[in-house]
């Protein structure tokens, strides 16, 4: 019986009312941010986006991780109507609503942080770490903020700051916020390892910064655009150690590794500690700009009132698809779906690895994996012309792939986590086939 074909390709790649619209948007857009894949979008359900000229494919980017529910699925869609009839907009630190309410409990109930919580809800995730340092720089009454290599936190200037990867994010926007100081990320593949990556935190104490002046350290427990690492065990626990002995805020960014991406509703669960202050975005509205800082009531509580807030500060409409969203999770065990996903995804990785070796490491969480081009797997020299190519032959195939890593040579796997086996066998012949013809047979 022939397995069940979910990408349909009906027109080269791109068709020709994608390129008519591109030509358009060539003389209309802002030139920056044209980075995409040449294709234009016209509907989307589910696992699969189909473009203007009808062709399918099979979505492993999830709109960068937004789509862990999938694309319109029908239950946000449902919360998004019934909020649309009652109201758009009130901003809640004027007139405030239930449903800003509700979610703060929900998600307080969910994260893995001990006693009291409070949450605080903004738009993306960049305006959630802004806020997050600035609660924490508020409670501790310091000024420093220790970021680390690889990171990625966001584009404003804050939050840009704390980025780690010069182009395209930083190239000529300097000077930048001060006061952010960086330690390295460990790499279990690259290095260094986590007790060298521990050792040169204490060591910037001494350095650079002295630990009673550091408000917060903040880390991603799996870095996303950093190359999809994996924080150790190790590592995150001493950062708790850390933390505690000089009484500086530990602060999860759980914006792409939230919602289930890593086989548990947030990374942190993982580790055998508790941050005090996590952030969350992407897949927290089903598509929605929506993000929140969620932490110790203490925290979250001390600084003076109106020492955050904003217009748009947690959308009716986007907190009423967030609330679905949890929904989602329960009654469809996405979580453990993300779990299935990712034991499918990185049996076929590896399998990969063995077949070509330069794909130099297979690394992840659940379903938030990768896979790291190299020229040579001797030297470990990164391939990003090689991630290049094959995202190309993958495209051409129906499958939407997008890279990653500071050296842009990793390719991720942000696929919704509602993917069925159909679609995720199609995208994975696709991705193989690209790999086939990039790598050789």
């Amino acid at each position: 019986m022939a397995a069940t074909r979910v990408i349909e390709i009906r027109t080269e790649i791109p068709g020709p009312r994608s390129r008519e619209i591109l030509e358009r948007e060539r003389k209309a857009v802002a030139r920056p941010l044209i980075v995409h894949e040449p294709i234009v979008a016209d509907r989307a359900r589910g696992s699969t986006i189909t473009d203007v000229d009808g062709n399918t494919f099979v979505d492993f980017v999830g709109g960068v991780g937004v789509a862990n529910v999938g694309h319109n699925h029908p239950r946000v869609m449902e919360a998004i109507s019934e909020q649309v009839e009652r109201f758009l907009h009130t901003d809640f630190t004027v007139v405030p609503y239930e449903g800003y309410v509700a979610l703060a409990e929900r998600l307080g109930a969910l994260v893995p942080i001990s006693g009291e919580t409070r949450g605080a809800f903004f738009s993306a995730g960049a305006e959630a770490v802004e806020n997050a340092v600035k609660l924490a720089r508020l409670y501790t009454k310091r000024q420093g903020v220790i970021a680390f290599e690889g990171a990625f936190h966001g584009r404003t200037m804050l939050a840009l700051t704390m980025t780690s990867k010069t182009h395209p994010y930083k190239k000529g926007l300097g000077p930048f916020a001060p006061e952010v100081y960086r330690a390295p990320f460990p790499n279990v593949y690259r290095g260094p390892d986590a007790a060298t990556a521990l050792t040169a935190l204490e060591r910037l104490f001494t350095t650079h910064v002295s630990p009673d002046h550091v408000a917060a350290i903040v880390f991603e427990p799996q870095q996303g655009e950093g190359g999809f690492l994996p924080a150790p065990a190790e590592f995150v626990e001493g950062l708790r150690r850390i933390c505690d002995e000089h009484g500086i805020v530990l602060i999860a960014d759980e914006v792409q590794t939230g919602f289930g991406r890593t086989g548990r509703m947030f990374a942190m669960e993982h580790f055998a500690v508790e941050p005090d202050l996590m952030i969350v975005a992407k897949s927290i509205a089903g598509g929605l700009p929506l993000s929140g800082v969620l932490g110790r009531a203490a925290i979250m509580d001390d600084p003076h009132s109106g020492a955050i807030g904003g217009t748009f500060i947690g959308n009716p409409v986007a907190l009423a698809a967030a609330c679905a969203v949890l929904e989602i999770f329960e009654e469809e065990q996405l979580v453990d779906r993300a779990q299935v996903l990712g034991g499918a995804l990185r049996a076929r990785m590896l399998d990969w690895q063995s077949r070509w070796p330069r794909i130099g490491d297979v690394r992840g969480l659940g379903a938030m994996l990768a896979i790291e081009l190299v020229r040579d797997p001797a030297t470990k020299e990164p391939a990003p012309e090689l991630a290049r190519a094959v995202i190309d032959e993958a495209l051409q195939r129906g499958l939407l792939l997008l890279k990653a890593g500071v050296d842009g040579n990793c390719i991720r796997v942000l696929c919704p986590l509602t993917t069925s086996d159909a679609e995720l066998d199609d995208g994975l012949r696709a991705w193989e086939e690209a790999l086939a013809v990039v790598l050789g047979a």
